[in-house]
């Protein structure tokens, strides 16, 4: 990862510990990336309750109930299935705030409706209403897909700490 990522990690990591807040990731295309970013940081074990790596389907519903129907209406990277997996993250953990991610990076995979470079967030916090957030990047090769997406993990994780979650274009 850059070092412009692991400075936003190392400042993330001092501001929930001071705040005595912990994190749960649940990751897909990005194969716990989030999670491993988070924990290069030393003092990350005041802060990272656990990370959740469901690459399947089958780990989606297994670790944290992700209902099979609800992949099988909407697929794997859809809004719903990202909202249910930071709040399957958010349940199956003693974290207040949760981030999912559940992407296409490709090379391959993709479809005209759901194409590579899709990506879908989830952020779930105790007491507070899950987001979601989406984006195309574009099929600009699977190393930035997931780099793009660790990025925008941090940017959730960081308004959640500053107690905002306000929606923007291309969220609901």
């Amino acid at each position: 990862m850059t070092e412009d990522l692991k400075e936003r990690a190392a400042r993330l990591i001092a501001a929930y510990a001071g705040r005595g807040l912990m994190v749960a990731t649940a990751e897909s295309c990005t194969g716990g990336l989030v999670a491993g970013l988070l924990t290069e940081i030393a003092g990350s074990s005041a802060v990272v309750e656990r990370g959740f790596v469901t690459y399947s389907n089958e780990a989606k519903a297994e670790a944290i109930g992700v209902p099979m129907a609800l992949i099988a209406a909407h697929g794997a990277v859809s809004e719903p299935v990202a909202r249910a997996m930071a709040e399957g993250a958010l349940a199956h953990s003693r974290a207040q705030v949760a981030v999912a991610i559940t992407g296409i990076a490709g090379p391959g995979g993709g479809s005209a409706a759901k194409p590579v470079g899709l990506v879908h967030f989830g952020l779930a916090q105790r007491g507070r209403e899950t987001i979601h957030l989406e984006r195309r990047y574009g099929d600009i090769g699977r190393e930035n897909v997931r780099r793009r997406a660790v990025a925008e993990a941090l940017g959730l994780l960081e308004r959640a700490l500053d107690g905002q979650a306000p929606v923007t274009e291309g969220e609901r």
